[in-house]
């Protein structure tokens, strides 16, 4: 097994609901007979809204029905996924189950809900690195020249999150493992917020995702160091990644899934991956969510499903060493 920093540890052996889903009968009705909604544990205007919407609009056409994004913000994703884990599992509901979901299990004393038990996959979207960003008063041109700072600073550098125990959280709690380091956690109530304090300079490191960053990045106003990926990202390829700029296996990122109440009918779970897979490929969707620091990827059900259950287990092992607290 690989350790939790050395990308996905091995898959549990208790199948997840989309492997185990018995063939049920499903009615014969056309898929969809009626408007579709597509429930996003987010507000609008960022990457997973973003993401649902262009997907939407073409499902939506392809379908003759339409595609209803329904943004459910709060509590982590929490709010959405117990709404879409009681929906009909009629195929009628779709969740989009993503990093905040995978964290949840290991954040929360109790859920509503089993991200698990109460699922069946359809397919991962796509996945987006973090991009290590720096105010410009940060002695440091390079991952390795950070973490000699900090080294030689403990806990002077003031690094901002999302909030606690979300993905930017984790990302530098990773970072300060593996490296060895001290950095202070100013935890916020968003991205917003973190670039703007990161602008002003009143933090001076964070993880963000490449849209929020990289424009300020490209005038000037913040430092870009590294990608937190395994491999480069097409989006920003001059930027090393974090395990190549000296912390060898360093590897997570943020991704988007689609997932549906666990009882709904194979055939039709069948159906939802190869339209949305088809809309992946669609020259004008790479461009648009290229454009905005995802990669596309469209696996089948059955990767999504060892994937998320994967995904838990690291991101807990994650909570537990970096102490975690809900804000």
């Amino acid at each position: 097994m690989k350790t939790i920093f050395g990308g996905w540890v091995a898959i549990l052996a208790v199948p997840f609901a989309a492997i185990a889903q018995p063939q049920l009968p499903i009615s014969q009705s056309p898929f969809p007979s009626k408007p579709v909604r597509f429930i996003v544990p987010f507000p609008p205007g960022g990457g997973a809204d973003v993401i649902g919407r262009v997907i939407s609009q073409r499902l939506t056409e392809k379908w003759g029905q339409q595609l209803v994004i329904d943004n459910r913000a709060g509590a982590g994703g929490n709010i959405a996924a117990e709404l879409a884990a009681g929906a009909p599992p009629d195929g009628h509901t779709l969740f989009q189950f993503n990093i905040a979901n995978a964290i949840s299990p290991g954040l929360y004393k109790k859920l509503n809900y089993d991200p698990i038990k109460d699922f069946s996959a359809v397919t991962l979207l796509a996945t987006s690195p973090f991009v290590l960003v720096t105010h410009p008063s940060v002695k440091a041109a390079s991952v390795q020249e950070l973490i000699a700072l900090a080294k030689s600073q403990p806990g002077k550098l003031i690094y901002a999150s999302s909030g606690n125990g979300g993905p930017s959280h984790l990302s530098a709690e990773m970072l300060k493992s593996m490296a060895g380091i001290q950095m202070t956690h100013v935890p916020y109530k968003g991205i917003a917020t973190v670039i703007n304090d990161l602008l002003s300079g009143q933090v001076q490191v964070t993880f963000t995702v490449p849209a929020s960053g990289l424009p300020h990045v490209k005038t000037g106003r913040l430092r870009a160091l590294a990608v937190t990926t395994a491999k480069r990202s097409a989006i920003v390829p001059e930027l090393p990644t974090i395990a190549e700029a000296g912390v060898p296996g360093y590897d997570t990122s943020t991704w988007y899934a689609v997932v549906v109440p666990v009882g709904t009918p194979r055939p039709i779970i069948a159906k939802l991956h190869a339209d949305i897979t088809q809309v992946l490929q669609l020259p004008d969707v790479r461009e648009r969510l290229t454009s905005v620091g995802v990669d596309l990827v469209g696996s089948t059900p059955e990767f999504l499903a060892q994937f998320i259950q994967s995904e838990i287990i690291k991101l807990g092992r994650l909570i537990k060493l970096s102490d975690a607290r809900i804000d």
